[in-house]
């Protein structure tokens, strides 16, 4: 089993078999804290759980960074949602591999793409995956979804 992480308050968590089969999917769980969206790690934990009867083998969770143009609190939001996912793999002691988004979209062909190209590609490899339909969260599912074959293939493949 490989697990796939597009971290981020609008990102998402897919579940795959070392062969690409899909198994499941999350949309990342939020929570107000204050005026603030938080990942809720405890529904992520519920969902790897659930699953856990499959021994997820490995996760492959995007590293990320500062983006040029993006502002103070919007970053520390999106590292303090990539930190609280960070944790729940150390906590379920689930091993995982960061994965620049540089790799797994160079991989997936994607380099020079548009945003909405990820999401495309999900479709032509997983049609019958409705979810993917829907712009936003079709798009985080879809870079979940990438990020897991990434790892499926191997990061030296």
């Amino acid at each position: 089993m490989i697990i796939g992480i597009d971290p981020g308050c609008s990102g998402a968590v897919i579940l795959m078999h070392n062969d690409f089969r899909y198994v499941a999917h999350l949309l990342m769980p939020t929570m107000k804290v204050g005026t603030k969206s938080r990942v809720n790690g405890a529904a992520i934990s519920a969902f790897l759980r659930e699953h856990k009867y499959r021994e997820p083998t490995h996760a492959y969770l995007e590293q990320v960074g500062a983006m040029p143009g993006q502002g103070v609190s919007s970053m520390f939001t999106f590292g303090h949602a990539a930190g609280v996912v960070e944790g729940l793999l150390q906590g379920a002691c689930i091993p995982y591999t960061l994965v620049t988004p540089q790799s797994w979209k160079k991989r997936a062909g994607l380099i020079g793409a548009d945003k909405d190209a990820a999401r495309s590609r999900a479709i032509q490899l997983y049609p019958d995956l409705r979810i993917l339909d829907l712009k936003g969260k079709g798009q985080a599912v879809a870079d979940a979804i990438l990020i897991a074959r990434f790892g499926a293939k191997g990061e030296s493949a």
